[in-house]
């Protein structure tokens, strides 16, 4: 008993010692990722800007960091035909953001329904591949022509990028769940909308969440090419104008506009999947981290 004593402060400091080297070898591990990261950009835009200075790349067709940079300060002061640049980048946002909400709302229902309804899944299958299979550009021309130059097109074509995304991941996570888990769950009682908030839902939700950090990127897609075919405002129709005005310069910093925005939402999924999913235990990777 008293040598149990005795050892239980080595016992702490050891494992003291042992968080602090894993804390330090993380934060290692996250510097030399960001002089990565950061090494990548100057690489990449030096050589831009270097091939574009003495000749080898053509600045006219492809532009020049330096000059899209003046551009992006100028969309910031100056404004563009359309108005200011935050009224037509808030009016893309709002476009991609009830994309997103609807596509997915969609997606996630119509998965989960059909991913545990083989009988309706048989059904409506083959149409769901049918509209699948039609160019999104050619599904905006059609929104756009029934629907005009507002904000309903492009929220339509963004929710249908968005919508094919979560669903086929929710249809496949539904199809993953434990069938032995279900049965059991029901064995004990449980309705059907017992065991799909229970027990579908959660056990699909890894699925989902995934599915959302590409969903985004397509919402905003979505919501350019709209605006692209035909807008009032909106960060595509400036893209547009400048691709009209063959000005690369302007069409790259709307790019890194929307990049930015991008990046964004990207950080706001991720906080939303480690809430959600908190139950859930680290992936191989993320013990690896640990």
């Amino acid at each position: 008993m008293t040598s149990i004593t005795h050892n239980a402060p080595l016992v702490q400091e050891q494992e003291a010692e042992l968080k602090a080297a894993a804390h330090r070898a993380v934060t290692l591990r996250k510097t030399w990722i960001w002089i990565g990261r950061i090494m990548l950009a100057v690489v990449v835009l030096g050589g831009w800007q270097w091939f574009t200075a003495v000749g080898w790349v053509d600045k006219f067709f492809f532009g020049q960091p330096t000059e899209v940079w003046n551009s992006l300060v100028k969309l910031f002061t100056d404004g563009t035909a359309f108005g200011s640049i935050w009224e037509n980048l808030w009016i893309t946002v709002q476009e991609a953001l009830l994309g997103f909400l609807g596509g997915t709302l969609a997606g996630v229902i119509l998965g989960i329904l059909l991913g545990s309804n083989r009988y309706l899944s048989d059904v409506v299958g083959p149409y769901i591949r049918i509209v699948n299979s039609i160019p999104r550009i050619v599904l905006g021309s059609i929104f756009i022509v029934a629907f005009g130059l507002g904000m309903g097109p492009k929220v339509l074509l963004a929710a249908v990028l968005v919508f094919f995304v979560v669903f086929f991941n929710a249809f496949q996570g539904v199809r993953e769940v434990d069938q032995n888990l279900v049965s059991n769950v029901r064995v004990l009682g449980a309705s059907p909308l017992q065991v799909a908030m229970h027990v579908t839902i959660p056990s699909a939700m890894t699925w989902i969440i995934a599915s959302l950090h590409t969903a985004f990127g397509f919402a905003i897609i979505g919501a350019l090419v709209a605006e692209v075919l035909g807008a009032q405002h909106g960060v595509g129709l400036i893209i547009s104008q400048a691709q009209g005005t063959f000005d690369p310069n302007t069409v790259f910093a709307c790019m890194v506009i929307i990049a930015v925005v991008t990046l964004g939402a990207e950080y706001l999924i991720s906080l939303l999947e480690s809430t959600l999913l908190k139950w859930r235990p680290p992936s191989r990777s993320e013990a690896q981290a640990i």
